[in-house]
């Protein structure tokens, strides 16, 4: 018989460790600021693990991932290992079907996850000393105040033997299936009141990690199944193939329209999705030229960017003759500034010499031996009777 863990399991992907720290970060909370649009899947694809995956489409982390017959195999060979691969693309409503061997070992969780970038989530998880059940599970905006959204489901041999996983996810409900079998239907509704819907653009993430980590906090451990002894890795998780399905179809990207978090609130770019094309083997265009960009105007639109330049042009030639004039006009003030100052100068210079004249001075008297006042009063270097600089070394 399962043990009631419900009261444990107020435990998103969000608040553990590990995987899910991983999982559950991220860059750009668009419930707080505006973010940059997330690429489309924008069509129906069947990714085959039986061979290895386009790196274009789903990022590694957090350990190996070997590609095998039976599927890419996601191992944990020693503590701290996360396997996990997540898709480049995201989906707005749609269907994910896992072809899905979960890993054995007791605090070992393998794990489908639907996550946003505002921290809405759905989950498949299924607990490694657990091979009876599987658990779905959801969260709106990473809320785990409440203890009532996880459900535990009956299976066989889920360690053994390949299940199919299916999430159906529309604004209005959410259907989980295993083997074709709905097992589980979440409406928007019973989501407390929808706000706690999962209704944002999802990324897709695969992955094994140990909530049994002597790390981690102890309902973690709790909910994990208890602690895990990473003496008996390695321990192995499968997944075979997964069929994604965007109903965005059409949508080069989908943009958060504001800080609600509603799905109303979305925004569906129109246009050719990048990940659309490179997994039909299309080569995605390239970004345009300036000289592109100019080349592909109506000619009407080339008359007015030339007429723009040339009123640019003119408007620059006129600032720098405005400027060129405004300090000539200037240097001659200044000039004519410093004639007067030196003429009076001199007016005064005469006026002193005829008082001292009068007086019956010679100027000259007045003056460094060997420089007459005129010298003198014009700034000029005393000479010595030798005729050389006053302050010239002495012999």
């Amino acid at each position: 018989m399962l043990p009631n863990l419900r009261g444990l399991v107020g435990l998103s992907v969000v608040g553990l460790i590990g995987l899910a720290t991983a999982q559950t970060f991220t860059d750009c909370d668009p419930l707080e600021k505006e973010c940059p649009e997330e690429p489309a899947l924008a069509m129906r694809y069947n990714f085959d693990f039986t061979q290895e995956s386009n790196a274009s489409t789903w990022n590694l982390e957090g350990g190996h991932a070997r590609y095998q017959k039976e599927g890419v195999l996601f191992p944990i060979n020693e503590r701290g290992d996360y396997p996990m691969l997540s898709s480049q693309f995201t989906i707005m409503f749609g269907r994910v079907e896992v072809h899905m061997k979960a890993a054995r070992g007791q605090g070992i969780v393998s794990s489908i996850v639907l996550l946003s970038k505002d921290r809405d989530e759905v989950d498949w998880e299924l607990i490694g000393g657990n091979e009876t059940h599987a658990q779905s599970n959801y969260f709106g905006k990473g809320d785990v105040t409440t203890h009532d959204r996880d459900e535990w489901h009956p299976l066989e041999k889920p360690m053994d033997q390949f299940h199919n996983y299916t999430l159906l996810w529309t604004a209005k409900q959410i259907d989980f299936f295993i083997d074709t079998e709905k097992v589980r239907t979440l409406m928007y509704e019973d989501a407390n009141g929808g706000k706690n819907y999962p209704q944002t653009p999802m990324t897709v993430k695969l992955g094994v990690w140990a909530g049994g980590d002597p790390g981690n906090k102890k309902g973690a451990i709790e909910w994990a199944g208890g602690e895990t002894n990473f003496d008996e890795v390695p321990f192995h998780m499968y997944v075979k193939s997964v069929d994604v399905e965007d109903f965005g179809t059409g949508a080069k990207a989908y943009k958060y329209g504001d800080r609600s978090g509603s799905w109303e609130s979305i925004q569906s770019i129109p246009g050719n999705s990048t990940q659309r094309l490179l997994l039909l083997g299309v080569k995605p265009p390239a970004e345009p030229s300036i000289s592109d960009k100019f080349n592909a105007l109506p000619n009407s639109s080339k008359v007015a960017v030339y007429a723009s330049a040339g009123g640019a042009a003119f408007l620059l030639a006129g600032l720098c003759l405005f400027s060129c004039c405004r300090k000539r006009r200037q240097g001659k003030r200044e000039a004519q500034a410093f004639r007067a100052k030196q003429e009076a100068m001199d007016r005064e210079d005469a006026a002193q010499q005829i008082e001292l004249k009068a007086a019956g001075i010679s100027p000259d008297a007045l003056a460094p031996s060997g420089m007459t006042a005129q010298e003198f009063a014009s700034g000029g270097v005393a000479k010595s009777p030798s005729g050389n600089d006053r302050f010239d070394d002495p012999p």
